[in-house]
């Protein structure tokens, strides 16, 4: 271990698609694979991961602009080197696809600097919890019910959950029948719908008074656009009581989360590690929503997200999603698994704990 400097001498950066095990949708769109931007980043003898979800064209930002940024650059500096990154891409658009790749950078150096002090990346952090509550998140619209029902009771009845999101709002006729059969599949644990901002406001407060009167429903995520700031806030308070509003998995900057939260427009803020910047972008967002005294949920990718999680102080729970549950524990060794509705991480494992497994990504490669 050296005290001297730890100059980053290589970056990597590859996409891999893999496809879903079934057609999947939610209200505002349909999809059959999900891509996954691997980056590795190298100092000495030791190499950190990070990853996002996005378009493979992150790839090639990554090694073909980003990297000049991070080459040479010291390992031990992640919060300097963010700063870098983010005035990089500021003439080409710091939201979107340039996120997602700083956010896969950001997150394999920290895993890297952890690996150089030897050091799990909570630890390096500093460990508020051993663990973390997850809760399932599938339950699309193109499922049967018999599908859905299998999914929902697994969690539950296998894992330990205490909570399951299903999606709502591509068929609002439909989605009183698919709420009463996921009810009926979770029994008393807590139910929790997203629109993925597919409706507008009236709709909304009418679909949340049934959801709540007749099945339940204790969370309603993006009801309207989380870009309709106005419509998030006029719905927030009129929810009936004890159903809270989500939003934030589109938080690409702290400032993003700075209008929502200045609009009191959620109950709960969520964010993404894998867009939001990585580690420093979501400490940066989480410590935010506490200067508003507003607890913090985070967003899929939740192999990615064990380590930060265990140290952020708001932290209520992890969206255990489908897909990417799916492609992490096909991808990573070390991959947590449930247990009684909790992950926690391997205090033996330097770092973020993850291996990444070439051989078995490497069909699904991107050329």
């Amino acid at each position: 271990m050296t005290h001297t400097g730890a100059p980053i001498n290589r970056i990597t950066a590859q996409a891999f698609t893999l496809p879903t095990d079934g057609p999947e949708a939610d209200g505002t769109m349909a999809w059959s694979s999900t891509t996954i931007v691997v980056v590795h980043v190298t100092a000495g003898d030791q190499t950190g991961l990070g990853y996002t979800y996005s378009d493979a064209s992150a790839a090639r930002l990554i090694e073909h602009t980003l990297a000049h940024t991070v080459l040479g650059a010291d390992a031990r500096a992640p919060t300097c080197l963010w700063d870098k990154l983010q005035l990089a891409v500021r003439n080409m658009g710091r939201n979107g696809i340039a996120a997602n790749a700083i956010s896969a950078i950001d997150a394999a150096i920290w895993d890297l600097k952890a690996k150089l002090l030897d050091l799990p990346l909570a630890a390096l952090l500093g460990v508020r919890r051993e663990n973390i509550e997850i809760y399932g998140s599938g339950g699309f619209t193109t499922y049967s019910d018999e599908h859905m029902t299998e999914q929902l009771h697994g969690w539950v009845h296998r894992d330990g959950c205490r909570a399951v999101k299903i999606k709502i709002g591509s068929d609002p006729a439909q989605d009183p029948h698919r709420l009463s059969v996921a009810r009926q599949a979770v029994g008393n644990a807590a139910l929790f719908m997203d629109a993925n901002g597919a409706l507008d406001v009236k709709r909304a407060l009418a679909v949340a008074r049934v959801a709540a009167d007749e099945f339940g429903v204790c969370w309603f995520e993006e009801p309207v656009s989380s870009d309709d700031l106005d419509g998030l806030a006029t719905i927030r308070p009129h929810l009936p009581a004890p159903m809270e509003l989500a939003a934030g998995e589109y938080i690409y900057d702290i400032d993003n989360a700075r209008c929502l939260l200045r609009r009191h427009a959620v109950d709960v803020l969520q964010a993404d590690i894998t867009r939001c910047g990585g580690v420093t972008g979501l400490m940066r967002v989480a410590d935010i929503a506490d200067a508003f005294h507003i607890p913090f949920s985070a967003h899929c990718a939740p192999a990615l997200h064990l380590h930060t999680a265990c140290a952020i102080r708001n932290f209520r729970h992890l969206e255990w999603f489908h897909d990417h549950v799916r492609i992490e524990q096909r991808l990573f060794e070390g991959a947590p698994l449930p247990v009684n509705g909790h992950i926690c991480f391997d205090p033996t494992r330097p770092g973020c704990g993850l291996t990444f497994k070439y051989v078995d990504a490497e069909p699904f490669a991107v050329s």
